[in-house]
């Protein structure tokens, strides 16, 4: 299936909570929440078909069927060298909403609230908190192979970007790899267009596959282009990865986008980027490794860059104490290349160490707590600092 089995095993229903447990089955772990911004189903109906398929005969069933779970997270944070918020700060207050219009037709849509540092500031002053569609999808499903939805998506380039998504609750670390950070530019983290997904057996294999055409980059690139593209060239993408049944818990894959971008000095940029992925969903251990590599060009001239990112990530669920604590260590870096007019914003990360432990103090309530260390560039001097975080879903 399409949805995340060691997340439904460490978090099991309570039979007080079966609206939320339905709510986050939909939302969070299978269908539009996974299977429609990027985690596509592997074999199998997704979890809104079996509950069609479930009905008695003759039953009705009314539509539409509306279904809201929320995120919210409190951070602190205290670094030798300022860098981010400082002190105690909200994270996003979110909302996940989940409906099924008919028996083949069903409907995602993901709302994040973010406090802003400038808040009460400029005339007018500016608000507290920015409101954002993150995800809005319309999905259409003819089978297992065959999937169609319109919308804004998380973009299916990069594994976390559709394994995690708003809500710090769903991850096991506090923050994002910083290759695909919210507000990022390293990848295109939003995407705005039409996907085709679908999956197949393949003999155990059970091959996925998705493509997208679609508004790709704005012209402030870290945003897409949710008003319409800045230029006459679509963005495609192409998914594939594979989790075979020997291997339970195993997700390999890659893939491709093909973009132009227009900054806004009107000059124009092809951009190619590839990126690859190696996944062992399960809490004993858990181990995540990607890479990608940008390349830009800019149109009617010779100028060539590339740009790489990578990650690697392992954690364990420890048997003793009731599996409650989780640590876990990460390591990442990013290579930007300084001649890159299209990423001249864009921070370099010579190198990046994140140290941390989870600890599940209820079903919807999770404790974090780590020590990162960090360097920009050689030359620079290397920053560190202690990061809580206390996250939540209900």
């Amino acid at each position: 299936m399409g949805y995340n089995r060691p997340l439904l095993r460490r978090f099991p229903c309570h039979p007080r909570c079966n609206a939320l447990s339905v709510c986050l089955a939909m939302a969070i772990l299978s269908g539009p929440a996974a299977a429609l911004a990027g985690q596509g189903p592997s074999s199998g109906p997704a979890p809104s078909q079996q509950h069609d398929m479930g009905q008695p005969a003759g039953a009705a069933q009314d539509y539409p069927t509306l279904h809201i779970a929320g995120f919210g997270d409190v951070d602190y944070s205290q670094t030798k060298q300022p860098e981010g918020p400082r002190g105690f700060s909200l994270g996003q207050f979110v909302l996940h909403m989940t409906s099924e219009l008919s028996p083949r037709v069903t409907f995602f849509g993901e709302l994040s609230f973010t406090a802003r540092s400038d808040a009460g500031t400029g005339t007018p002053p500016a608000a507290g908190f920015n409101a954002e569609i993150e995800r809005m999808i319309l999905r259409f499903d003819e089978s297992d192979r065959l999937k169609i939805s319109f919308g804004r998506y998380h973009t299916p380039i990069n594994w976390w970007n559709t394994a995690f998504h708003h809500g710090q609750w769903l991850q096991t670390t506090i923050t994002r790899p910083e290759m695909i950070q919210f507000g990022g530019k390293f990848l295109p983290v939003h995407f705005v267009g039409a996907l085709v997904e679908g999956a197949a057996p393949a003999g155990g294999w059970n091959v996925n596959y998705q493509a997208g055409f679609g508004n790709g980059r704005g012209q402030v690139i870290s945003r897409a282009g949710d008003a319409g593209d800045n230029n006459g060239f679509r963005a495609t993408l192409l998914n594939f990865f594979s989790k075979p049944d020997r291997f339970f818990g195993l997700q390999f894959g890659g893939s491709f986008y093909f973009d132009k971008i227009t900054l806004p000095d009107t000059r124009d940029f092809a951009e190619r980027i590839v990126a690859g992925h190696v996944v062992w969903q399960k809490e004993d251990p858990e181990l995540i490794a990607e890479v990608a590599a940008v390349r830009h060009q800019q149109v009617d001239t010779a100028l060539v860059t590339w740009s790489h990112a990578y990650y690697i990530q392992a954690a364990y669920r420890l048997p003793q104490f009731d599996r409650l604590w989780k640590p876990y260590y990460r390591f990442e870096h990013i290579g930007v290349n300084p001649m890159d007019p299209v990423f001249t914003t864009v921070p370099n990360l010579n190198d990046g160490s994140t140290l941390g432990i989870r600890f599940d103090a209820s079903q919807f309530v999770a404790l974090k707590g780590e020590f990162r260390t960090w360097r920009r560039a050689s030359s620079q001097p290397r920053n560190y600092g202690g990061f809580f975080q206390v996250c939540f879903t209900f």
